[in-house]
């Protein structure tokens, strides 16, 4: 796995393929995979989350899902092949446990909406196992959560908890759910069940799905985004400008 270093925070320059070969051999290994993907919301608030910024390093794939972060990378001089979306990802790999018959474990979202993810997931991957499902309201009794998914004999857990709730609740169970691969998907289960509508695919190649949507929600996001961004910009220009001034080795 090819790794950088960016913004105080290891992560993999990976593309989609490989990072679906890196799980598949993973799982059939049977060892425990830590998978998790950086955005610039993400990045920015590791910077002073110390809990959130170990979580994130502890694991063992760090996918570059924001566009702005692989903009941002390619500023700093890094080779970034491509964006490895977590929406994206989750498809990809629902349609590799189905073909290989690795069972699946739903957590996170309301019970309406993980519902539905399931139901939908159902739909277009016929065989796929889903070997049980959970909403992500079960802060007063985590134990049982994960004794739920440690029994059902999943393989693959995707957690739809927002950050940085996921990451650490991830990273606080990992030796006792059971399972060979975990991934924090935020928001994909809204959008699976069709609650949340995901920017056109125009958009999403130019990395503006941000704007999309604070054009569907702006009196809740503009402000967020427009903080989040002011300081990843300033973080860029730090990390560009120490860059610059780093001696460069000898022949």
């Amino acid at each position: 796995m090819k790794e950088i270093s960016f913004l105080n925070s290891r992560m993999n320059a990976v593309s989609m393929k490989e990072t679906v070969a890196l799980i598949k051999a993973s799982i059939e290994k049977g060892v425990f995979f830590q998978h998790v993907v950086v955005n610039v919301a993400k990045l920015v608030n590791m910077q002073s989350d110390k809990v959130l910024h170990e979580s994130v390093q502890a694991c063992d794939l760090i996918n570059i899902d924001g566009q702005g972060v692989v903009l941002g990378a390619k500023f700093c001089g890094h080779d970034i092949p491509e964006r490895v979306a977590g929406v994206d990802l989750f498809h990809e790999l629902i349609a590799m446990s189905e073909k290989e018959g690795f069972p699946i474990f739903l957590l996170g979202a309301t019970q309406e909406v993980v519902e539905k993810t399931q139901e939908k997931v159902r739909q277009l991957y016929p065989t796929v196992i889903i070997a049980g499902y959970n909403d992500g309201y079960f802060w007063n009794d985590e134990e049982a959560v994960v004794d739920k998914i440690r029994k059902s004999g999943a393989k693959l857990l995707f957690v739809a908890i927002t950050s940085p709730k996921k990451e650490n609740f991830i990273n606080k169970w990992q030796d006792k759910l059971g399972v060979n691969f975990v991934m924090g998907v935020g928001g994909t289960f809204d959008v699976v069940a069709g609650k949340v509508k995901r920017a056109p695919v125009w958009m999403q190649k130019y990395g503006l799905e941000w704007l999309y949507r604070v054009l569907q929600e702006p009196s809740r996001m503009f402000m967020r985004y427009l903080v989040t961004n002011s300081k990843f910009a300033v973080l860029l220009l730090k990390e560009k400008l120490v860059k610059k001034a780093k001696p460069k080795p000898k022949d």
